[in-house]
């Protein structure tokens, strides 16, 4: 009896297309996987390391935080908002001195969620085009937007809002950005007499924190701030 079959192929040979068939499945699925979550992460949410205390108590170091790409498409940037942003020309060189192997790892370590961006950074707004931010008058240590005082119940325990003084008018497509932990964040104050005076432009805004997905324990909703009750004064 002849082990082969009608269109002369042995079973052996069958068997081992079939397995070479499967494996280039899986192998497009992969693709078509990594593909689609590129796409998603450019274009709609991403995944941000925080790898520094510039934002607790909001935010810790080792978190992941949902950064959506879209909100700000339709909608304005806020005062209070917490925003992810591209550094590059303003907090970071414009052009990374890294040979480009290493920049590849870390590129990838940064999309994986496994390590945090030399260039990109997480702040709130504190002022949007038109507001002018000072710090501080005799007697009161707050910030004043556009001339009033501004309670900043999100601060660092014992931080004060700064211990650095500045006056700034934001013009029109820029914003001016701080850490939570005033005193561990290099923010808009580090660029005082810098191009640009420490006003980081609008569209280098990659989106708006909305979530803190890891660790688990920590997991909520990063709520944007009640206008009313925390800039009142300065509406």
């Amino acid at each position: 009896m002849s082990d082969t079959s009608a269109d002369g192929a042995t079973p052996r040979k069958h068997t081992k297309r079939r397995s070479i068939a499967g494996w280039r499945f899986v192998l497009c699925a992969v693709a078509a996987a990594v593909v689609l979550g590129g796409l998603v992460r450019a274009f709609v949410v991403d995944v941000y390391y925080i790898p520094s205390g510039s934002m607790e108590p909001l935010l810790e170091p080792g978190d992941r935080v949902l950064v959506s790409r879209t909100e700000y498409r339709t909608g304005e940037i806020q005062r209070g908002d917490v925003v992810v942003f591209d550094g590059r020309g303003s907090l970071a060189p414009l052009h990374s001195s890294d040979p480009v192997l290493t920049q590849a790892v870390k590129q990838a370590g940064q999309w994986l969620g496994l390590t945090g961006s030399d260039t990109v950074y997480v702040k709130r707004v504190i002022g949007v085009a038109g507001d002018r931010i000072a710090c501080c008058t005799a007697g009161d240590p707050r910030i004043t937007v556009n001339g009033q005082p501004v309670d900043e119940p999100y601060l660092y325990p014992q931080d004060a809002p700064s211990e650095q003084a500045f006056d700034v008018v934001v013009p029109e497509g820029r914003l001016w950005l701080m850490g939570d932990h005033r005193s561990e964040s290099a923010d808009s104050r580090a660029l005082l007499g810098a191009p640009g005076g420490g006003l980081i432009p609008e569209d280098r805004v990659i989106g708006r924190a909305q979530q803190i997905l890891w660790p688990f324990e920590r997991s909520t909703e990063i709520q944007r701030l009640e206008l009313d009750s925390v800039w009142n004064s300065a509406e």
